[in-house]
């Protein structure tokens, strides 16, 4: 589903290089649950952003499904990321101004989705979440378990195929966390690609494989479920 082949995020400074990510060589099938960890300041969320759409390498070569991702213009980047990537935030990103139903109606306004299918999109969300009851809310009045809620709820209404999360459980308590971490499971086991970056180990238990990183480079790449080093 993704490859990146020799990825590398730097900034000029004269004549001088600032590394962010260097020599990232990678590959993701379709159905995977990865976890991205390492230390902060290694290029965790540069990465993610990469693979997520939101940020350009300076060289290399990302394909999604065969697709030269970094040969894309502005457009076809923005226009490809609204139809295939769902994104989730550590702070949730909602709308302040935009209620619960508006905030997760979002993306479908984008796609051009008619009225109807949208809002039957939308109820159904907001049944399968159990927050019927916030939907004429505002972001400052819920809780922060219920806006990270809203932000995946807004992240998959559109049916991507790879949900990206940075520290998705980073604002919220023990509790709400795991009710998060198992719903990302819950999603998984239904077949969306998740690529999430955490500094917990237990969240990092959830997926089926974990790459570290260490000063941009990838440390180590392995499954979850073993101790054999992934080739590539």
């Amino acid at each position: 589903m993704i490859q990146l082949k020799n990825i590398e995020k730097y900034f000029k400074n004269g004549f001088q290089k600032t590394y962010v990510l260097r020599d990232i060589n990678l590959e993701i099938q379709e159905g995977e649950f990865v976890t991205i960890m390492g230390p902060s300041g290694v290029g965790k969320s540069t990465l993610l952003n990469i693979i997520g759409l939101l940020e350009q390498p300076t060289t290399g070569e990302y394909l999604f499904e065969g697709e030269p991702t970094h040969k894309f213009n502005q457009k076809k980047r923005t226009d490809f990321h609204q139809n295939n990537i769902g994104f989730v935030f550590q702070a949730y990103h909602l709308i302040d101004e935009l209620n619960v139903y508006e905030n997760i109606e979002m993306p479908l306004l984008y796609k051009n989705i008619k009225s109807k299918e949208r809002k039957s999109l939308v109820a159904e969300m907001l049944d399968r979440f159990q927050i019927v009851a916030k939907k004429n809310l505002f972001p400052e009045q819920l809780s922060g378990g219920q806006q990270q809620l809203v932000g995946i709820a807004r992240a998959i209404i559109g049916k991507p195929k790879l949900l990206v999360a940075d520290e998705p459980t980073g604002n919220l308590h023990s509790k709400q966390g795991e009710e998060i971490m198992k719903l990302f499971k819950k999603l998984n086991n239904e077949g969306v690609t998740i690529i999430q970056v955490t500094h917990s180990e237990k969240n990092a238990q959830y997926g089926n494989r974990v790459i570290n990183l260490m000063d941009g480079w990838i440390e180590s790449d392995k499954r979850i479920d073993s101790t054999t080093e992934i080739a590539g």
